[in-house]
């Protein structure tokens, strides 16, 4: 199969998964035993005219087969409705939370990224040493650990016992930083939470990237790259970890909803205004316009990382696209 067509199978296939997406967000809020709005009218002791009002303002009085169409025509141009809550367009509530979270996801994948890998990489080729131990003890035990709990665990020692970092939020409240200030300001509430999500993820990559370059090591060019008197370090950086690497690179991106997942759950111990606090506040206050939103938004994102990871792994490896 041709690269075109390898490409085109792929999009399609993308495609294919969003709409399934948008088709279960659509029925998912309307067909459930227990529909927002009655929730909602029942949290606030709305009346049963004030309940019929709502039902139209949000068009959930229309037949399902219209409302459909409405939701599909209006989320295709970027109209993903109104907040209940609010008032606020749905798609503005989200853009202001946007870059908190691409910082703190943006700057943790980074990070963990590297590391994991640097560690996965020393940790293989000095295996059974005593690095080897102790890097793969460490990230097996990050691995298992939920984002949550390592997020109060850091929180209670460097914000509440050592003073060294600020609780929460994104900058200082009542404070008028601007330039470097401001910057500083910003990196010390990000600490915790970047921290945090790196930890989360740093094991995994590690464990990744140490079990691929144990398998690579063992195949014929690398034991040839030897016999022929290259040294190790040479081995390692031009035959072994660039063939080693393949796996790692499209786990961060598969990886990415997983993250996303986690942010959720980060930001809301740190109290991050980020989308993930947005959704967290939107369940609790029962704002389905919100929650459908996000959702969708989280959804677009990994379907569309999930086929950069496939166009990454054909365009790296040219046997898949045969496949």
């Amino acid at each position: 199969m041709g690269s075109r067509k390898y490409l085109l199978r792929k999009t399609l296939h993308a495609i294919a998964t969003l709409v399934f997406v948008l088709t279960f967000n659509f029925f998912l809020f309307r067909v459930m035993p227990s529909d927002p709005v009655q929730l909602y009218a029942r949290s606030l002791h709305l009346t049963e005219e004030d309940k019929a009002e709502l039902e139209h303002e949000l068009g959930l009085d229309r037949p399902l087969p219209q409302q459909f169409v409405v939701y599909m025509r209006e989320t295709i141009t970027g109209n993903l409705g109104t907040s209940i809550k609010t008032g606020l367009p749905v798609s503005e509530m989200i853009v202001s939370r946007l870059w908190p979270t691409i910082l703190l996801v943006g700057l943790s994948t980074i990070l963990s990224t590297a590391f994991g890998l640097l560690i996965g990489i020393k940790g293989a080729w000095q295996r059974g040493s005593f690095f080897d131990t102790g890097s793969l003890f460490g990230s097996l035990v990050l691995y298992s650990m939920p984002e949550g709990w390592l997020g109060m665990i850091l929180l209670i020692f460097f914000a509440g016992t050592l003073h060294w970092f600020p609780a929460g939020q994104y900058e200082s409240s009542g404070a008028a930083f601007t330039g470097f200030a401001h910057f500083f300001d910003v990196l010390n509430h990000l600490f915790l939470p970047a921290l945090t999500l790196t930890l989360g993820y740093i094991g995994e990559y590690a464990i990744i990237m140490r079990s691929s370059l144990l398998e690579t090591m063992g195949e014929d060019f690398v034991q040839t790259a030897r016999a022929k008197g290259l040294q190790e370090k040479l081995v390692r950086r031009r035959h072994a970890v660039p063939n080693a690497i393949l796996p790692s690179l499209t786990l961060i991106f598969y990886s990415f909803g997983y993250v996303l997942g986690g942010a959720i759950i980060v930001e809301t111990v740190f109290s991050w205004p980020g989308i993930g606090l947005l959704e967290y506040k939107s369940i609790a206050e029962l704002d389905y316009p919100v929650i459908q939103g996000v959702f969708l938004l989280f959804s677009a994102a990994v379907i569309v990382f999930n086929l950069a990871a496939d166009i990454l792994y054909g365009y790296l490896d040219p046997r898949i696209r045969e496949a």
